[in-house]
């Protein structure tokens, strides 16, 4: 009996750490998404409810990004750390001497330090960029190896999800610059092309005004956050002139107005008798 008891207790010790450690790992999961959701759904602290109206829609739509962002990171940080930690009450139930090992950590830290530079790198990048709000999930960007919409930044790698959906995992280390097509506001760019015979200002002229009657119309003018600017002639090709319109938008929005100001403009213009190119 004494020997079945000796095998019995530390069995039981380690079934008891791995569903404590899994049952903790649950809570902490939960909490963390249970308080990330709240921030992203406007649910903020009675102190800080004051500061949470200041900026718009567009702040509030940017801070449930990142708390998106910001609890995917939480949670892997406390998978982690609960498994490390419950992986060393194992060892010591196992009759394993955990204190040379905890002693050794920082040689072993050091080793292990040199060996792995570029995880590392990848940590510490990943955990600036969130710190700077670089990017959060949903934010389409453009990280040189890939371009799309961000599904999840973790501690190590980016996963980005581009137009013809194949998924990329980038590691943050590799990441020297980041372009944000979804920060703050967008740009709708319509280039117009007319041909040389045509008259420039008069193009201009209808198609800023195609271009102010489309946004001022719904659905489109929920997206747009400013008035259409008519940069006139911006470039010469073999063809003919690209006439060029600019207006404001709401973040990732600025790819749909573009579009349907393309199909109005170039509808104002067709029935102007204003073609892309001159006549034969």
């Amino acid at each position: 009996m004494p020997s079945a008891r000796a095998l019995l207790d530390p069995l039981l010790g380690i079934v008891g750490i791995v569903l404590g450690a899994l049952l903790l790992r649950w809570l902490v999961r939960r909490l963390i998404t249970r308080m990330t959701s709240g921030v992203a759904d406007g649910r903020m602290p009675t102190m800080l409810r004051p500061l949470s109206h200041r900026g718009g829609s567009a702040a509030s739509a940017r801070r449930a990004q990142r708390a998106r962002t910001v609890g995917s990171l939480l949670r892997s940080v406390a998978s982690f750390v609960i498994y490390g930690v419950a992986f060393v009450l194992v060892l010591s139930k196992l009759g394993i001497n955990i204190a040379p090992i905890l002693a050794s950590a920082g040689v072993v830290g050091v080793a292990v330090g040199f060996g792995a530079q570029n995880l590392i790198k990848d940590f510490l990048s990943g955990i600036f960029m969130m710190l700077e709000d670089q990017y959060g999930v949903g934010d389409v960007v453009d990280l040189g190896d890939a371009t799309g919409t961000v599904e999840m930044v973790g501690l190590r790698i980016t996963t980005v999800r581009d137009v013809n959906g194949t998924v990329w995992y980038v590691r943050n280390g590799t990441i020297s610059a980041v372009g944000n097509s979804t920060q703050r506001f967008g740009v709708a760019v319509v280039d117009m092309p007319i041909g040389y015979t045509a008259d420039v200002d008069q193009a201009a002229e209808i198609a800023g005004e195609a271009a102010r009657q489309a946004v001022a119309r719904a659905p489109l003018s929920d997206d747009v956050l400013g008035e259409v600017e008519t940069l006139g002639a911006q470039d010469l090709t073999q063809t003919g002139i690209t006439l060029r319109l600019t207006v404001k938008t709401k973040p990732g929005r600025q790819w749909a107005v573009r579009r349907a100001l393309t199909a109005d403009v170039k509808m104002a213009l067709d029935t102007a008798g204003i073609t892309a190119t001159a006549a034969a």
